[in-house]
């Protein structure tokens, strides 16, 4: 079983690394209508130029997973602030998917939990097609729309499960096949169990990216052991290795709480499930200390019996 790992967003061990400066839409409405387009594009550029940094980052060390920003584009979704992101942006956005092609580099988006098709509200549900279009048009810019995924969390429970989940069956069919197609969906920590979630992936024909963590905060009755099987098989018709979250809690009281690296005894249970299946997949670690929390994560399983490093990330088992 070989796995390889990556890490969210940021690069903690570069110097002022962050690829998501923020403008807000406050600070934005009180600039002059010449400064505004050129703050915008000064935030964009600086995100930009730290996701570079970040990948070339990644390619020394050999991490062949990384979670790009949602926050490249800083109000690139806000009703009133409507701006050209993409063309203004196309040589970075090239240079950018480039950089992924020609290392053979696996990335994928997050969009925030509002990002949800859950809701009896039209807006909402508009909304999170708008979330997922900017998403999936920074993907296209990049030239790696074929090949990156873009996760979100099923929704809200509204106080009844059945009539929420069939509000999402009927709410994603707003959305584009094409960005449809590029949408995995994760079990949560405390609305949708795995199984829940396994049952809407698939209906729906999208791939469950599993979170661990989540899934001993909000385990349902049936076991891991019957339930990982079916879940790499929801990524079969995609052609990508399936995908898993892992964190650890921060403390006992806190356990939803993700932790600043990850802990070998927590997530040695779910290690061994997968190795009894056997199949080869990808790990993004969320922990607090991102890609330091990861290498250290890499090191401390590659120290056990059993366990080859065959590169920077990548362990087999």
């Amino acid at each position: 079983m070989k796995i390889r790992f990556g890490y969210v967003s940021h690069a903690l061990s570069l110097w002022d690394c962050s690829p998501a400066k923020t403008l807000t839409f406050t600070r934005w409405k009180k600039m002059k209508k010449d400064e505004r387009l050129d703050k915008l594009h000064h935030v964009t550029k600086q995100n930009l130029n730290h996701t570079k940094r970040a990948l070339h980052f990644n390619i020394a060390h050999e991490i062949m997973l990384y979670r790009l920003s949602s926050s490249l584009v800083p109000l690139a979704t806000h009703p009133e602030v409507d701006w050209n992101y993409i063309d203004a942006f196309q040589d970075d956005w090239s240079e950018i998917g480039e950089l992924i092609r020609n290392h053979q580099l696996r990335v994928s988006f997050h969009p925030n939990q509002f990002t949800l098709f859950t809701s009896d509200k039209k807006h909402i549900t508009d909304n999170a097609v708008k979330d997922m279009d900017y998403h999936y048009r920074m993907l296209e810019a990049m030239g790696v729309a074929d090949q990156a995924l873009i996760n979100i969390h099923v929704g809200g429970a509204y106080g009844n499960k059945e009539k929420a989940i069939g509000r999402f069956h009927e709410n994603i069919q707003t959305l584009p096949p094409v960005i449809k197609k590029r949408m995995t969906l994760e079990n949560d920590d405390k609305t949708y169990t795995t199984e829940e979630t396994l049952a809407v992936c698939e209906k729906e024909k999208v791939p469950l990216l599993f979170d661990y963590h989540h899934h001993k905060a909000n385990e349902g009755e049936e076991p891991l052991e019957l339930l990982l099987p079916r879940i790499f098989d929801t990524w079969k018709h995609i052609g990508l290795k399936p995908k898993v979250h892992i964190s650890s809690p921060k403390s006992e009281k806190e356990f939803r709480s993700h932790s600043d690296y990850v802990s070998t005894d927590f997530i040695a249970p779910f290690l061994q499930i997968a190795k009894d299946i056997g199949q080869d997949f990808d790990v993004m670690i969320e922990a607090k200390l991102k890609d330091k929390a990861m290498l250290k994560l890499v090191e401390d399983l590659a120290s056990m019996r059993g366990v080859k490093r065959t590169g920077g990330a990548t362990l087999v088992f």
